[in-house]
C-alpha cells in the first residue's frame, strides 16, 4: 500500500501547474460524478447531475478568466482545456441519448470533436498547440447549454423540445466551427500558428 505523497513532494508535482490549470484537471475530475449522478436512480438525480455539471462548465469560464488575469496561460491549459471541455459535454449528452437526444445528433456532435481532435494531434506533433478559437468556444458554450436544458428536461422540467432544439442549434454550431478549423489546417499541419 502506498503511503499518501508528503506535502512537500505535493507541492513539487503541483510547482508549474497554474491555478486555471488545476481547474481545467477539477472539471475532467468531474465526469464520472456527473455520469454517476444521470446513471443513479434515485428522487431527483437528472438534476443533482445538471448542477454538478453546471458547476463544473462554470470552472470553463474562471479558469480562462483567472489566466488573463494573472497572465499565466500555457501550453498545458491550451491542450487540455478542450479536451476537459469536451468530456464533460459529451458524457452529458451521452447520457442523454434516448430519454431526451436522438442518437443522430449526438454522433454527430461525437463526429466533428473526434476529427478536430485529430487536427489538433497532428498539429502537436508539428510543434503547434492550438488553442481554443473564438467560433470553438461559441460552439462549446452552445453545447454545454444543449446539455443542461437536456439535463433539467429529462428531470421533468420542460419539454424535450426545449432541449432538442438547444442541440440542433449547437450542432449546426459545431459543424460550422469545425469547417473554421478545416479552413485553417493547412498552415497548421506546415507548423505554424494561424492568423
Amino acid at each position: 500500500m502506498h503511503a499518501a505523497l508528503p506535502p512537500r513532494r505535493a507541492r513539487r508535482i503541483l510547482h508549474g501547474v497554474t491555478f486555471a490549470d488545476q481547474l481545467t484537471v477539477a472539471r475532467a475530475l468531474a465526469v464520472p460524478v456527473v455520469v454517476a449522478l444521470f446513471a443513479w436512480d434515485f428522487t431527483g438525480h437528472n438534476y443533482w447531475a445538471t448542477a454538478v455539471f453546471a458547476v463544473a462548465m462554470a470552472t470553463d469560464w474562471v479558469d480562462g478568466w483567472w489566466a488573463r488575469r494573472s497572465g499565466r496561460t500555457s501550453d498545458l491549459g491550451r491542450l487540455l482545456d478542450p479536451v476537459a471541455d469536451k468530456l464533460l459535454v459529451m458524457a452529458v449528452l451521452i447520457m442523454l441519448v434516448g430519454p431526451v437526444f436522438p442518437a443522430w445528433m449526438v454522433a454527430a456532435v461525437i463526429a466533428r470533436e473526434f476529427l478536430v481532435s485529430g487536427l489538433r494531434l497532428a498539429a502537436l506533433e508539428r510543434g503547434v498547440v492550438i488553442g481554443a478559437r473564438d467560433l470553438g468556444k461559441l460552439k462549446t458554450w452552445s453545447q454545454a447549454i444543449a446539455a443542461g436544458l437536456g439535463g433539467l428536461a429529462a428531470g421533468g422540467a420542460f419539454t424535450t423540445d426545449v432541449a432538442w432544439v438547444a442541440l440542433l442549434v449547437a450542432l449546426v454550431l459545431t459543424w460550422v466551427s469545425g469547417l473554421d478549423y478545416a479552413r485553417v489546417a493547412p498552415t497548421l499541419l506546415r507548423g505554424r500558428q494561424p492568423a
